[in-house]
């Protein structure tokens, strides 16, 4: 029973029902429909009834409120299907499929969509991009498949026009990794060409040679009259471009995807004439564009489309079309090419997003969601061909789904221990051998009738039907029912279907059962230069001699694909969305009764109704059944004491006086009837105020004595937390002031000492204390210095600023001499006399740096031994062995810059304004090898920052 839904909104649960029948489920339906709400259930089945407008429950607060809830835990929804099959497959590893059904303009396609959605949203918790990517795909391969299999009708603006089945495969974890399509198209010629005509470019519409006027084509101008709707075919177009883009084809697919549609459109206005005997293309302008369309030559789509090769033993004739003969294979081209267009996007999509690299070995069992969403059954004026192939589909599933429906019921009572009797229902297997029979059924007799040599007329096969169906309770014609004016002689025919009797037109039966394609138009489109095209038809490569198979006809190959289908299905754990359309003119206000109902009895929802009925009405696990009636009795109320769950719902039972309308199973409590049920709920409501009441003041007291325990509980903890703290860091204090206490009287002052572990309180002060103890340290070493050392040091600390991880020495441990040469007893005379002497005349003031050096080249490419004296205004080169004389003088201010290598060779390099740079290697020194370039640098850098 889906909860939670007021009795106001009719019955969730059509198996709910006081009476069984017609008017009542009509009332009900009714009622649902025009509260709003769309969704109901019969047990585990979702009867969905188009709404005609746009809803707010598919948002994510709604995926939410089902996501992983039992179905009768919230009110009837596609969600709460999608996630039943969902769960069934991860938790009991079972693949299980959705099988959707109902007539065109029920809303079958947005089913399936939200049903998508829906699994794409619960799927990837952990965002993994690889899943990401096939749940995109899966999604997009949607709407591609919507463009070229649905189309525009006079009942649905976006009707599909085939049948769809998608497998969605799930790794061990329940996240998708991949699919598979399968497709059963009928309606070849059905393709939503609007979008293409009123949604592409002009410039895609100019290189096709089509205009936007649907009306200009004679395929689709029966429907060219396009009304106002909805749908926006420019974003259409742009969203189903990109969605093809996103799932892998490439550019050129898509323009040869574009080509054939066009080329379709194009072969609909060959008109065919007759000159004599010789029949010829009226509108020969066309073949030039359908050839540059398929990349062929003219004159071999004018043969193809005026001739047949027939190939007699080694013999190869070509015979002439009548006119007749002319159009048949235009429109049968027409045809084959979309429906192999059709089928080769199908295999593209499968080729994108199958599973690749799956071994159940490595990555567990693989299993599977099918989703079917395929034409419901069909009663038109005029019922041919097409109808009857998806009338005979209804009736495989329908036969299909009540059997599995008897068998899950007939499960469950065994898994209950609950005795199973015996459900009379109608069994239409009767009709599908009416069908399908060898030799007998109606498909046998077509395609004998198809395979018969000479001139074949449907009214053959008509008349075959009458010879081996005569007798059949369930077929009738006007030949056997000569009274029966509603049928027309030589022309209609009869079946009594599960959901009402349908006449059908035999005109065209045997045209369409045929679909034959000449040979010679596969090998126009096998020889195409377009490579998309050529592999589209390798039956094109076949020579003209070469003997092939009879191909099957539609109605074998439709027949094996469906028995392939309920083969599939009936291996899987099977869920139902049987949808409805409540009108004709798509008004959301409007429930056409009679419509509705003939809809209802087609669906066999009351024979669903009936068979979920036929044992008991409701069923429920003794835990939630507890969980939701324990206050009616005073046994269990608030909770029992009972040996078992089981044990407390027979006294709540008992005491309620329902013990003879229920069934005690091994886990569920069965009720038979919906009274019982309303009697409860009844109860329930009169007494839910009372003890809402107690238990809501009992909560508020409980509620207070939990609070006022838990304050104490966090008020202790926090004197607790706080005594510990103030512990901690008097221990530190202490264990640093033990540590730090004579650093004054150390020869290092406490360099060496290292700073305790501290608490994560003091973690921030400490690092500040660390700064102030090191500039402590800094100041009192630096305090008993001269000014003389304090420029040194300043001086030295500037030098490791600056090549700090560039050299290895930087000659720190060292005193520095700054002016060496004056120090040197070799060279101090001459050096003084000349050092006078310039600086009487440039008037410097003090001697920053001197120093032997070798200069690395001169003009002659020649190393040679100079001296360098850095004043506070000029640098001087000189030659040492001219009593230093001086060679070159350059005024500070038009140095630039100072460069140093990194190596032993102590190279130094002064910039100077003119670029005429000095280059010179600081060697020669005593003792050898003492590193100056630190001294040097650390020097200049401290004279000039003042």
């Amino acid at each position: 029973m889906a909860e939670h839904e007021s009795l106001e909104y009719g019955k969730a649960d059509f198996v709910l029902l006081d009476n069984v029948s017609m008017e009542e489920f009509m009332t009900n339906l009714k009622l649902r429909f025009e509260k709003g709400r769309i969704y109901t259930y019969i047990g585990e089945v979702v009867v969905s009834v188009n709404p005609y407008r746009a809803m707010n429950i598919y948002g994510r607060d709604i995926v939410e409120q089902y996501k992983g809830r039992e179905l009768y835990e919230r009110p009837p929804h596609l969600f709460a299907i999608a996630d039943a099959a969902y769960k069934a497959m991860k938790r009991r590893n079972k693949d299980t499929c959705i099988v959707i059904s109902g007539e065109s303009g029920a809303g079958k396609t947005e089913a399936s969509k939200y049903i998508m959605q829906y699994i794409a949203a619960i799927t990837n918790p952990n965002q993994r991009a690889e899943v990401e990517r096939v749940k995109n795909m899966l999604l997009k391969s949607n709407c591609v498949l919507e463009a070229f299999g649905n189309a525009k009708t006079n009942r649905n603006d976006n009707s599909s026009r085939f049948g769809k089945y998608m497998d969605i495969n799930f790794d061990f974890k329940g996240d998708p990794i991949g699919g598979h399509i399968s497709n059963y198209l009928l309606e070849k010629v059905k393709a939503n060409y609007r979008r293409l005509l009123r949604g592409a470019p002009d410039s895609l519409l100019r290189s096709l040679h089509i205009k936007k006027d649907p009306t200009a084509y004679n395929y689709i101008k029966v429907g060219g009259q396009i009304k106002v709707s909805s749908i926006n075919d420019g974003a259409d177009f742009k969203a189903v471009a990109d969605a093809m883009k996103v799932i892998g084809f490439t550019g050129d697919e898509i323009q040869t995807v574009y080509k054939i549609l066009a080329t379709i459109l194009h072969l609909g206005n060959l008109t065919f004439g007759v000159d004599g005997d010789v029949t010829l293309i009226e509108n020969t302008k066309l073949v030039s564009v359908i050839r540059e369309l398929l990349s062929t030559k003219e004159e071999n789509v004018e043969k193809a489309l005026l001739y047949r090769t027939v190939a007699t033993g080694r013999d190869v004739i070509e015979k002439q079309h009548t006119a007749q003969e002319a159009s048949y294979g235009r429109d049968a081209l027409a045809k084959a090419m979309y429906e192999r267009l059709f089928c080769w996007i199908v295999g593209r999509i499968n080729d994108i997003i199958e599973v690749k690299n799956y071994d159940a070995r490595v990555h567990g069992k693989n299993t599977v969601i099918g989703v079917l969403d395929i034409y419901g059954f069909e009663i038109f004026q005029n019922n041919s061909f097409e109808q009857f192939c998806i009338n005979y589909c209804n009736e495989k599933l329908q036969q299909l789904f009540i059997q599995l429906v008897l068998k899950q019921e007939q499960e469950e009572y065994q898994r209950e221990g609950i005795p199973w009797k015996h459900i009379d229902y109608f069994n239409n297997q009767i009709i599908v051998d009416l069908v399908e029979q060898q030799h007998k059924g109606i498909f046998s007799v077509l395609d004998e009738a198809c395979m018969n040599v000479g001139k074949v007329t449907d009214e053959v096969f008509l008349q075959g039907l009458n010879g081996k169906l005569a007798k059949h309770a369930h077929y009738t014609s006007r030949k056997l029912s000569p009274t029966d004016k509603s049928l027309e002689f030589d022309r209609d025919f009869r079946i009594r279907h599960y959901a009402g009797d349908v006449v059908y037109s035999v005109v065209g039966f045997i045209d369409k059962n045929k679909d034959t394609l000449f040979q010679d138009f596969k090998r126009l489109l096998y020889n195409s230069s377009n490579p998309v095209l050529k592999a589209m038809w390798p039956e094109g490569k076949l020579s003209i001699t070469e003997v092939t198979k009879r191909p099957l006809t539609a109605a074998t190959l439709f027949k094996n694909s469906m028995i392939l289908l309920v083969e599939n299905l009936a291996c899987k754990e099977p869920y139902y969305v049987r949808c409805i359309k409540p009108n004709d003119v798509k008004s959301p206000l409007l429930f056409e009764q009679e419509r509705c109902r003939h809809q209802v009895e087609y669906l066999g929802l009351l024979e669903n109704v009936r068979v979920r009925r036929a044992g008991f009405a409701y069923r429920q696990t003794y835990p939630r059944f507890l969980q939701r009636y324990k206050m009616i009795s005073e046994f269990t109320w608030p909770n029992h004491d009972l040996p078992s769950d089981k044990d407390a719902v027979k006294r709540l039972m008992q005491g309620c006086g329902f013990d003879h309308d229920v069934a005690y199973g091994k886990t569920k409590v069965f009720i038979r009837t919906p009274r019982t049920l309303f009697s409860l709920e009844e109860q329930r409501a009169s007494l839910i105020t009372i003890h809402f009441h107690d238990v809501v003041l009992c909560l508020q007291v409980w509620r207070g004595t939990i609070a006022r325990m838990r304050y104490r509980r966090m008020r202790a903890a926090l004197v607790i937390l706080r005594a510990y703290r103030r512990y901690k860091v008097k221990s530190y204090i202490r264990e640093v002031n033990r540590r730090f206490k004579n650093v004054r009287s150390m020869k290092d002052y406490g360099k060496h000492v290292k700073w305790p572990t501290p608490p994560k309180v003091l973690s921030l002060f400490v690092c500040l204390f660390d700064v102030f103890t090191s500039r402590w340290w800094a100041w009192t070493l630096i305090k008993g210095l001269s000014p003389e050392e304090a420029l040194q040091v300043r001086a030295k600390v500037a030098s490791l600023e600056a090549l700090k991880g560039q050299r290895a020495d930087l000659g720190l441990q060292r005193a520095w001499e700054g002016n060496y040469l004056v120090n040197s007893a070799d060279t101090a005379a001459s050096f003084t006399l000349v050092s006078s002497e310039l600086q009487r005349k440039d008037k410097f003031m003090r001697v920053l740096f001197s120093c032997n050096v070798r200069k690395v080249i001169n003009r002659f490419h020649k190393a040679e031994d100079r001296a360098v004296l850095i004043t506070d205004r000029h640098l001087y080169k000189m030659d040492p062995l001219k009593q230093y004389k001086p060679m070159k003088s350059i005024p500070l201010y038009n140095v630039t810059g100072v460069s140093v290598s990194p190596g032993k060779d102590q190279l130094v390099v002064f910039h100077t304004k003119d670029s005429r740079d000095l280059v010179v290697c600081l060697q020669g020194m005593v003792p050898a090898n003492e590193s100056r370039i630190g001294e040097l640098v650390g020097t200049l850098l401290r004279y000039c920052e003042g």
